[in-house]
């Protein structure tokens, strides 16, 4: 729920939305509790020019239609006002007079005439505070400088700070460590404060923070700190377990670091069904996915196919003119992918450049859009979406949603490199699927920190 900064405590507010909210999420209307929702004219005839897109902000306008016309059946006209269940009352905005923002380059333009209605509203009903909320960053910045309180979409968004939480580290005694290796678990120790899980849940700092299920683990001795020893914690057992990551390595690649070790055992767990990877460039997201999707479904045999893509094309965006079939199409976009591959199969058993073809004909790996993934039921399939940071919370829900009994979904992606411009580091989908599932059993976030890939990408990585 979206809650303002301004008025009285207790007063209901005037809540003006710009076109993204709906297009974010169509069911936005309804969560303002018991406030005054206003929809400028202009947002509807923005929503009505994508209305015929067959991606996922065509889908979500056509749901936004639907559901103002809904209302409008059953509550009246929505120029007065229609009543909402949630005690609040929703209404479409005209306003008497065209755009006339002192500061607007051109007065004709859609912003500024939404903005402008703002405006309007606030002067007609000067006793009601009105919030002007956007997912729009410039144009919070310029209703901030006119004078308008303006606030972003905060429904879905996630906590940044646990999302980017890695590790966590504890300093034990000797003994403890010893036992660890001896047994393989150990019991779990009280966990410091976590200020994070502190401000979500609306507790002081002071209190005890909580391990979250599956969450990678540092064992240091507390006389020694050269003496540590690498876990998982189990939540059911209240236990530090060892990791299962295999000393030779997956697919000719070993782990270089305790982050990428546990994303290995949380990859190859075949208990663990969703996990989330979040690192910047070169830290082996992709390619710890990939080595570990190989073993499970080659090697192993516990998935029947291995399903690979990336959001470059969200859910339902068309793949272009470029010429050819869909597989032609989809190389450009999917070249990192098999890029990846190359090295998989250059460093592993199986040699050659493009051992990975056979593969690709017999179906055990597949390449393709995720505009074919609604609809569908995935069983027993290993799916990695890449770069899933460019997804909206709805198109993850469409990817989760889609798999069937067996299924494996890695979600991997750097919320410091988002294209999206519907999206942004706390309310991408990648974000707040880790944030969301943080607490369930069968899911496990690990943060990668550490670049890999060459020690020029590294620095890169940190200075540029």
């Amino acid at each position: 729920m979206l809650l303002a900064n301004s008025g009285t405590p207790g007063m209901k507010k005037n809540y003006v939305l710009d076109t993204n909210i709906l297009l974010h999420d169509p069911s936005a209307i309804f969560k303002f509790e018991d406030n005054h929702v206003i929809i400028p004219i202009y947002v509807i005839e923005e929503v009505d020019q994508f209305k015929r897109e067959g991606s996922e902000r065509g889908r979500n306008a056509r749901q936004v239609v639907r559901l103002l016309d809904d209302l409008r059946d059953a509550g009246g006209a929505l120029s007065k006002g229609v009543p909402l269940k949630s005690g609040g009352m929703l209404r479409v905005a005209v306003p008497p007079r065209t755009p006339e923002l002192p500061s607007a380059i051109d007065k004709s333009a859609m912003d500024n005439a939404i903005l402008q209605t703002a405006f309007d509203v606030r002067e007609e009903d000067g006793g009601r505070p009105t919030v002007f909320v956007t997912m729009d960053t410039n144009l919070r910045i310029r209703a901030d400088a006119l004078g308008m309180v303006a606030e972003t979409y905060e429904n879905q968004r996630a906590d940044a700070e646990r999302v980017e939480s890695g590790a966590r580290e504890f300093e034990v005694s000797a003994d403890q460590i010893d036992t660890f290796f001896q047994e393989g678990r150990v019991a779990a120790p009280v966990p410091p404060p976590d200020p994070s899980e502190a401000r979500a849940e609306g507790r002081s700092s002071s209190s005890n923070g909580q391990l979250s299920p599956n969450q990678c683990v540092l064992l240091r001795d507390r006389d020694n700190a050269q003496h540590t020893a690498l876990g998982r914690f189990d939540a059911a057992k209240k236990e530090i377990v060892a990791l299962r990551t295999p000393r030779e390595g997956v697919m000719g690649i070993r782990p270089r670091n305790k982050e990428q070790a546990h994303a290995l055992d949380l990859l190859l767990d075949e208990n663990i069904r969703l996990v989330t990877l979040v690192g910047k460039a070169g830290t082996g997201k992709t390619l710890l996915a990939l080595a570990a999707g190989l073993k499970r479904t080659l090697e192993d045999g516990m998935y029947t196919r291995m399903l690979v893509s990336r959001p470059v094309m969200p859910l339902g965006r068309d793949i272009g003119f470029l010429p050819g079939d869909v597989d032609e199409k989809l190389n450009p976009w999917m070249q990192p992918i098999f890029d990846n591959l190359e090295f998989l199969f250059a460093s592993g058993t199986r040699k050659g450049p493009r051992a990975y073809a056979e593969l690709l004909e017999s179906g055990q790996l597949q390449v393709e859009p995720l505009t074919y993934i609604r609809g569908r039921s995935l069983p027993a399939q290993y799916i990695i979406v890449d770069e899933a940071q460019n997804l909206t919370p709805h198109e993850v829900k469409t990817i989760i949603t889609r798999s069937g009994d067996g299924t494996k979904i890695v979600l991997t992606g750097d919320p410091g490199q988002i294209d999206n411009p519907y999206v942004d580091s706390a309310s991408n989908g990648l974000a707040v699927a880790a944030d969301r599932f943080r607490a369930e059993k069968l899911a496990g976030h690990i943060v990668l920190s550490k670049g890999e890939r060459s020690e020029l990408a590294e620095i890169a990585a940190n200075l540029l």
